[in-house]
């Protein structure tokens, strides 16, 4: 997939193009049924596949003190939507100025001077254009006169309720981390740098952890999960703590990783935490001793949950490149 972030950086090179249009937050099984039905009709009628996106979420811009947290920054979207097979993505700088335009003027500077239109595919609810005026009836009615098709997919239901991007964030504040993967068609994840942590894990407490610095905006309810954790592309047992360390009275929230059965240096580099299921609620023990003996439990409870077959983790991609093997758990 080709990433273009300036219009004119591709305008009068592609000769006809089958487009799809959304912010994709997630990357989740509707869009994924989008980018796929993209593909095929593109790949049908001998056209390039693209994939229309913003950065930011348009979501900062226009409601600055209302956004949710998103479950995919740009980073890790351009990741995800590339493995679906779209040839070019078009990722889009969204501002007011932007956001001013009707849903002529953005079919006609970015769609079709931009990226030579000739089929649009939207989901069941995208809207585009000043006060989301741009819906399936008016583009319809501008392809009609310009030349492109639109079709309109259904939505997406999975246990008869339609997969969205804010059924998944409810899920993960809910800590419902299971539930996610058939949302997402993988496991819900976070990444992060490596840091010097409080330093309690490996030398109080007898099991080492990888502690993150925060990257990503979403993140599951407090408490502790079985994990697959992700280092240079392999990936190792795991089980995280979220929260804030009541038992030794901390402020900040923290995630906090055990790798099984690793040893290794792990400061300084890029993981991710895959989540699988959730173990317990934080909670607040009497002491060392007692915190001690519940995260033993935990260890055996993250390793029968990741044994099982349902719960196995299959990588479509290396995730980091260039990554050395000598890691170290704080």
């Amino acid at each position: 997939m080709i990433t273009v972030r300036n219009i004119e950086d591709i305008k009068d090179v592609i000769a006809g193009s089958c487009v799809t249009i959304g912010n994709f937050d997630g990357v989740h099984k509707g869009h994924q049924k989008l980018i796929h039905r993209t593909c095929s009709r593109a790949e049908a009628r001998g056209l390039v596949s693209v994939v229309v996106t913003f950065d930011p979420h348009p979501l900062k811009v226009l409601s600055s003190d209302r956004n949710p947290p998103f479950i995919t920054l740009t980073e890790q979207k351009l990741e995800l939507l590339s493995q679906h097979g779209p040839q070019v993505c078009l990722l889009l700088h969204f501002t007011m100025e932007m956001a001013k335009l009707t849903p002529e003027e953005f079919v006609r500077k970015y769609l079709l001077d931009g990226v030579n239109m000739k089929e649009l595919i939207i989901g069941y609810d995208y809207h585009l254009g000043k006060g989301r005026t741009g819906d399936f009836a008016t583009l319809t009615r501008l392809g009609k006169e310009n030349g492109f098709t639109v079709d309109r997919l259904d939505p997406v239901t999975i246990e008869d309720a339609v997969v969205s991007s804010t059924r998944i964030r409810d899920l993960v504040h809910a800590g419902h981390v299971w539930a996610v993967r058939p949302l997402l068609g993988r496991f819900y994840q976070v990444k992060g740098e490596v840091v010097h942590g409080m330093n309690r894990g490996g030398r109080l407490l007898g099991f080492p952890t990888a502690n993150l610095k925060l990257m990503d905006e979403l993140f599951p309810k407090p408490g502790v999960y079985a994990n697959w954790v992700e280092v240079d592309g392999r990936v190792h047992m795991g089980v995280a703590n979220i929260g804030r360390n009541p038992t030794f009275g901390n402020d900040a929230l923290s995630v906090e990783a055990h790798l099984l059965d690793f040893k290794g240096d792990l400061y300084g580099r890029d993981i991710r935490v895959h989540f699988v299921q959730r173990i317990r609620d934080e909670k607040k023990f009497s002491g060392i001793d007692e915190l001690k003996d519940r995260i033993g439990k935990d260890i055996e409870l993250g390793r029968q949950i990741l044994s099982q077959p349902e719960a196995e983790i299959q990588l479509t991609r290396p995730a980091f490149e260039n990554g050395s093997t000598q890691n170290r758990q704080d």
